[in-house]
């Protein structure tokens, strides 16, 4: 399995780009602000053919790079039903204007093929299986990722802005809600086993046993208890 991944934009956020192995076809995960010549650079290295993006949710930082992306290699892009309109109306999705110096030149819109993600859904994509979790919190359309345990790599959940080392993604924009959030973390993450390795949207890779004895935000949701405002992670 190969798992490629960088920050991108000006929020440092997570693209990833995954394939069974150097020289196959590939998946994109959140091509974000700025993310395109990262996206080719990882192509070229490892020999890639992309087949799809798939988007963890519409957030700007997520998504920013989709249109050019798909574009170049005629791919199709899929979103949640609930987050689909911010690949149009962007500030709408984050409740504010977005500064243009700090994004610089953005390409708004949709790309030629877009497809929706349902809860439970299994992608067969590039030779793998992604199974898609919607898990609303952050957005409502926020879903993960989660490839299965293979020869050389334990589970991996590509977890978005749901779930990150030693915090969770904030509530505070337009459709997040707190209690989502907790629903999301305790349907979604508690049942994992403890050697999945998460990739988030932001911030380094941690486990789900990290998590599971460290976050606070987890620790309390499997104490059956609430959990302290969300931190100011991600955008």
């Amino acid at each position: 399995m190969l798992i490629a991944g960088f920050p991108a934009g000006a929020w440092g956020t997570n693209c990833y780009l995954v394939a069974p192995a150097a020289g196959e076809e590939c998946v994109i995960i959140d091509p974000g602000h700025q993310a395109a010549p990262g996206v080719e650079e990882a192509i070229r290295k490892h020999r890639l053919k992309p087949v799809a993006v798939v988007l963890t949710h519409g957030h700007i930082d997520h998504v920013a790079s989709v249109v050019p992306v798909c574009g170049a290699h005629d791919v199709p892009a899929w979103i949640h039903p609930d987050d689909r309109f911010m690949m149009s109306d962007p500030e709408k999705g984050i409740g504010r204007t977005i500064g243009m110096p700090l994004m610089g030149e953005l390409t708004v819109g949709e790309p030629d093929d877009v497809r929706e993600l349902t809860d439970g859904a299994k992608l067969e994509l590039a030779g793998m299986e992604l199974t898609v979790a919607h898990a609303p919190g952050h957005t409502k359309g926020s879903v993960t990722f989660g490839l299965p345990e293979a020869a050389d790599i334990p589970p991996v959940m590509f977890s978005g802005d749901l779930l990150f080392a030693g915090s969770i993604g904030r509530t505070d924009f337009p459709g997040g809600s707190m209690d989502d959030m907790l629903e999301s973390l305790a349907r979604v993450c508690l049942p994992l086993d403890d050697s999945t390795v998460v990739l988030s949207g932001h911030g380094p890779q941690t486990t789900i046993g990290q998590e599971r004895a460290t976050n606070p935000y987890l620790r309390q949701v499997a104490a059956g208890q609430g959990a302290p405002r969300a931190p100011r992670r991600g955008m």
